[in-house]
Parts: C-alpha cells; structure tokens; sequence
C-alpha cells in the first residue's frame, strides 16, 4: 500500500513519524509533495521518504493525504482530480471543508474522509476525528483510523459534530499553552525560576489530564478531591469563578466552532 501526502508540514510529518516509528508502512511506501525544495530536502532526510514538489505524483498513491491549509484546498484538488479514481481513498486534514464541498470540488464520485488531529500528534499524544462519507467501506475506514492511532487516539465521528472537534481538540491546544504560560507566570511570581515553574506548570496539565482518562471519573468530582475545606485549592476556584474562568473557556470555544462552520 502507498501512501502520498500533498503538504508536508507539521501534521503531515506527526504522522510520517508516527507510521514509520509504529512499522505500519515502510519508507518506500510513503511520498509526500511539499510547496518549497527545502521542506521537500527536510522532510526527505528527516525521514528516509520520497518526496516532491509535484503534487500529481502524489495522487497515484492509493491513499492520498490532503494536508493543506483551507484556502489552498479547492487549488489542489483541481490539480489533482484528474488523477484521483474511485478505487483510491483521499483524506482530509483540512479544517472547515465538509465531504459535500470536498465531492463537489472532484466533480465525481469519490472516496473521502474528513479528519481533524491536533499538534499533539507531534509527541505521539494526538487525538483524531474521522469521518468517511458514505463510498467509504467500514474496512477502509478502519484502516485509516489505524494510521492516525499511529500518533495518537482516533475516534469516529458524525460530520455534524465536526466543528465542535475543531473547538475542543483541533484548536485546543492552544489554550492550554496559554494556560501553562499563566501558571508558569504565577509560579515566576512567586519566586520560582522560569523554566522550573513551566515544567511543574505542563507536568500538572499532563498528570490531570491522564487522571480524567485513565480514572473515569466526572472533572467535578476530580476537583473536588483536591479542594480541602478552608483549603488554599478552594480560594484559588473561587477567584477563577469570579473571573468567568469556565464561560470565557466556553465562549471561546464556541467562537472556535462558528469560525470553523464559516470558513
């Protein structure tokens, strides 16, 4: 099985790194086109693939990769449609770009799956949205949710719910750096030396984080746990509340996903 990535940023080298280090595909098996020489040079020694500047060559693999930016999805897809048949699956790693826009921009029936994965990816700790329209075998789909655990969790979603994925996954991460920033500042504040105060700031982000999926226990009831009658813990829930700590978050979010619904 060949696997070609049309754009050969970030995202797309998460999950070059993620199949090759999992041994779900050997180096030959992988292409990716990228818009400039250098990345292509990069992406090449980084990881023994081949790669390109062309795109059409690419779109002979049996699975192709759309890994581009929104404003330059519809360009490429003109400039591959030509190649892509019915017997080949073409992923999406586009935000805001439904399977009805992307069927209409082939101009005939087509294999295609919307996904969204986050940054984490880059660190093997990624989570994945998946969404195959209705051409899409449950086998092929499957498939694809294999590759993306490579980096991470996949999940399998229904398209309604993709703009709420984008809020609460794709552009999440984000928040909780500028949340570790904040603590960091605190910590800073307080006397603690920087890069000290961001490492205890992100192991606390990452321990409570494994503590919601590994327990299964409700947020709530985790929160409560550590916040002791009289405590300092409580003092501290007090003042986010009255900063709308949890609205701000919410509201946020939901700009995220109207954002996501009108691009």
């Amino acid at each position: 099985m060949k696997v070609g990535f049309i754009g050969a940023g970030n995202m797309a080298q998460a999950m070059i790194g993620g199949i090759l280090k999992n041994h779900l595909l050997e180096k030959k098996d992988i292409i990716a086109s990228s818009a400039t020489q250098n990345t292509a040079d990069r992406v090449k020694e980084e990881f023994g693939i081949e790669t390109t500047l062309d795109n059409t060559r690419v779109a002979e693999a049996e699975i192709v990769i759309l890994a581009v930016k929104p404003i330059y999805c519809g360009s490429v897809i003109q400039e591959i449609r030509d190649k892509i048949t019915e017997e080949q699956l073409v992923v999406t790693i586009v935000a805001g770009r439904t399977l009805a826009w992307l069927e209409d921009q082939f101009q005939k029936p087509c294999k295609l799956i919307r996904t969204m994965p986050n940054t984490p990816a880059l660190v093997g700790e990624g989570i994945t949205a998946i969404c195959p329209n209705e051409k899409v075998t449950a086998q092929e789909a499957e498939e694809i949710c294999r590759l993306f655990r490579s980096f991470g969790r996949a999940e399998m979603v229904g398209e309604n719910l993709m703009d709420a994925v984008v809020a609460i996954s794709g552009s999440s991460p984000a928040y909780i750096f500028m949340l570790i920033e904040a603590m960091a500042d605190a910590g800073v504040a307080e006397g603690m030396p920087r890069k000290q105060a961001y490492e205890f700031a992100a192991q606390s982000v990452l321990g409570s984080a494994r503590m919601v999926l590994e327990t299964g226990k409700h947020p709530g009831e985790l929160k409560d746990m550590v916040c002791s009658p009289a405590g300092t813990t409580i003092d501290a829930v007090c003042k986010l509340e009255e900063a709308g700590f949890r609205s701000s978050i919410i509201e946020a979010m939901r700009a995220c996903a109207a954002k996501s619904r009108n691009l």
